[in-house]
């Protein structure tokens, strides 16, 4: 294939942006995350979506979780790059709860040389429980959490802070 051939193809006329949610269970992040899947050049990847079809059956508690989201990170990490590389947006609906996550967010988007966003959701504990409750009800999420579970994983949660260095939204 002769280089003419590769001049027809469009070129990204933005720059890609990674977008990250930060926000404890029920928080809204997949709501927000349904809002920025609607900008153009924007794809989404959902941790819930591929943690619950390739890991489903072998995530019983949350140390379950955190192994099975790190063998994820690790095979996704480099196509994120990819997608970004190539101009697209991706918003990333992982939680981006704790400096490690965001560290391992902010390689992301610094080795493709895109842009980032940080949506930092602070929504109160009781807020979230509540939606959370209806949401088990409604059977409409990938995972169910009790709210002793919740309360275990939001034992971990750290705000966004500004030595971070994040371009934050508080959405």
């Amino acid at each position: 294939m002769s280089d003419q051939e590769f001049s027809d193809v469009p070129q990204a006329t933005h720059r890609a942006t990674l977008h990250m949610l930060c926000g404890k269970i029920a928080a809204g992040k997949s709501t927000l995350t349904a809002e920025l899947s609607r900008m153009p050049s924007t794809v989404v990847i959902s941790e819930d979506f591929w943690l619950s079809r390739l890991f489903g059956p072998e995530m019983k508690d949350v140390g379950d979780y955190i192994r099975c989201s790190r063998r994820l990170r690790d095979a996704i990490g480099p196509h994120i790059q990819e997608l970004l590389r190539m101009g697209l947006s991706v918003v990333l609906d992982f939680p981006a709860n704790t400096p490690a996550m965001r560290s391992w967010m902010r390689t992301l988007f610094e080795a493709a040389g895109a842009d980032h966003c940080l949506h930092f959701l602070d929504v109160p504990d009781e807020v979230c429980k509540a939606r959370l409750r209806a949401r088990n009800a409604a059977g409409t999420h990938d995972f169910a959490a009790s709210d002793a579970e919740f309360e275990q994983i939001s034992s971990y949660f750290v705000a966004p802070s500004e030595p971070e260095g994040f371009k934050v939204i508080l959405s």
